[in-house]
């Protein structure tokens, strides 16, 4: 069971990488896109991984807790999981409030909301790596 959790677990973190730290800042570099319109696919790119992180979360934590694996994949999977929910909780509501006044013409400057979120996709990162490589080595 560990060694499928492990797998699950590097699922997750593959479209972690894929989506926040490639299609994210590469699609405002494509010729014809506008920060409307990046923010609108990202929005819809996001809300989608998001669901999948809660499955793939769930997924994670029930192959953990029927595997011999305990520590210290208890506390990576937990940091992975609380990371994902302070991220839909607390972050991502000012995110789309800002989004949601962008998309409406407002002239809005940066947010640190922006900035908290992906340092805490860093450290989801970090999380998912270590609990990946304990799942899938029996440690």
């Amino acid at each position: 069971m560990a060694e499928l959790a492990g797998g699950v677990t590097c699922l997750w973190l593959g479209m972690v990488l894929g989506i926040s730290f490639l299609e994210a800042p590469l699609k405002f570099r494509a010729p014809g896109v506008t920060v409307p319109l990046g923010l609108g696919i990202g929005r819809i790119v996001f809300r989608a991984l998001n669901r999948a992180e809660v499955v793939l979360a769930v997924l994670v934590a029930a192959g953990v807790a029927l595997s011999d694996v305990r520590w210290p994949a208890y506390p990576a999977g937990a940091v992975a999981a609380v990371v994902l929910a302070v991220q839909l909780a607390v972050v991502r509501p000012p995110l789309n409030r800002r989004s949601d006044r962008v998309l409406a013409g407002e002239d809005v400057p940066r947010s640190r909301a922006h900035v908290v979120y992906v340092v805490l996709e860093a450290v989801k990162v970090l999380a998912l790596v270590a609990l990946g490589g304990l799942l899938l080595t029996g440690g």
